[in-house]
This record gives structure tokens, C-alpha cells and sequence, in this order.
């Protein structure tokens, strides 16, 4: 390749970098402080609420899922009257704690219950869900996390490639030159 075409090939490549990198930087600071938090959220009490401690963690004790499912929403209905149509989403057993974790699929709610006793030990919000939904792009629509993952994931490989050619563009122009 001759002088010019490094040269040419350098600025091309900057334009490329720095409209890119622009066109990526809110979704990668976005990406950044939803990654930090969510990385922080066994830490932090507010982001997730921490698990409880259950009676037993022997699974023959525990009373049916079923029967959980149904302490846990009588629960959370007594506690949150505005909420009486919120569905149970999923639930999360945890044996070594000796809990259940009912999760609701509106407004991020969670009740955990002793699986032994069925005793609500607590019903508190998982702030920690929505900002994995902000962080994967899903809390707009599953579309909108396939076209922001992908376009993420691309931009990344673009302006790896494009900084490294920027970085070692030059270097490879001066050696030319001082031939």
C-alpha cells in the first residue's frame, strides 16, 4: 500500500470512529451505570432485597409449592389492595436458605415465605429487575433488546478494529516516510 492510501485509509477511519462512537455512547454509558448497579445489587439492600432465612432446607419438609404460592399472593393482596391483579410471574426456591421467593409480574414486587412454616419474611420491590431490563434494552420490547445488543456488540468490534488501524495507522505512515 502507498503513503497515500495509509493516509487516506486514517482518515477515513476516523471519520468511521468517531461517528460510531457517537452514535453508540448513550447506550454504552447506559449499559455501563445498569452494569455497575446490577453488579452491586446483592450489596445494596434497595437495588435487591436480601434473602431470608428459612426454617429448614430440607425439601420434604416444606409445604407444596402450590400452597407458598397461595400464602404468598394472600400476602402480598393484604399488604398492597391496589395490587390484587398482579399475577404470580415466577418463583424462585432457594433450599439452602430455606426460602421461596414469589415474584410478581407487575411493579417488580417479590415475597419471600418460609417453605417450612409458610411465614412471609418479607415483600419488598426488586429495583434490581427493571435495571436489568434497562440494561438488556428489553424494558422497551424484546425487538428493541435484540437491535440494541446487536448493534452494541457490532459498534464494539468496529471501533476495536477502527482505534486499533487509528493507533497503528500512524506508526506505519512514519516508518514510510523516514524510509
Amino acid at each position: 500500500m502507498k503513503l497515500q492510501q495509509y493516509i487516506s485509509s486514517l482518515r477515513k477511519f476516523r471519520v468511521w470512529h468517531k461517528y460510531l462512537g457517537l452514535s453508540i455512547a448513550f447506550f454504552l454509558f447506559l449499559s455501563s451505570i445498569t452494569g455497575i448497579l446490577l453488579a452491586l445489587k446483592k450489596e445494596v439492600d434497595i437495588l435487591q432485597p436480601p434473602t431470608q432465612k428459612g426454617e429448614s432446607k430440607e425439601l420434604s419438609n416444606w409445604k407444596p409449592i402450590s400452597e407458598l404460592a397461595d400464602l404468598a399472593q394472600k400476602a402480598f393482596i393484604e399488604a398492597y389492595p391496589v395490587q390484587s391483579e398482579n399475577p404470580i410471574d415466577r418463583l424462585d426456591i432457594r433450599p439452602s436458605k430455606g426460602i421461596a421467593k414469589v415474584l410478581f409480574e407487575n411493579g417488580f414486587w417479590e415475597v419471600q415465605i418460609d417453605g417450612t412454616s409458610g411465614e412471609v419474611k418479607s415483600i419488598a420491590q426488586r429495583h434490581s429487575d427493571w435495571i436489568e431490563h434497562l440494561h438488556d434494552g428489553s424494558i422497551i420490547g424484546d425487538w428493541f433488546k435484540l437491535f440494541s445488543m446487536n448493534y452494541l456488540g457490532l459498534g464494539a468490534l468496529i471501533l476495536i478494529t477502527t482505534g486499533f488501524w487509528l493507533w497503528y495507522g500512524p506508526k506505519k505512515v512514519r516508518k514510510i516516510k523516514h524510509r
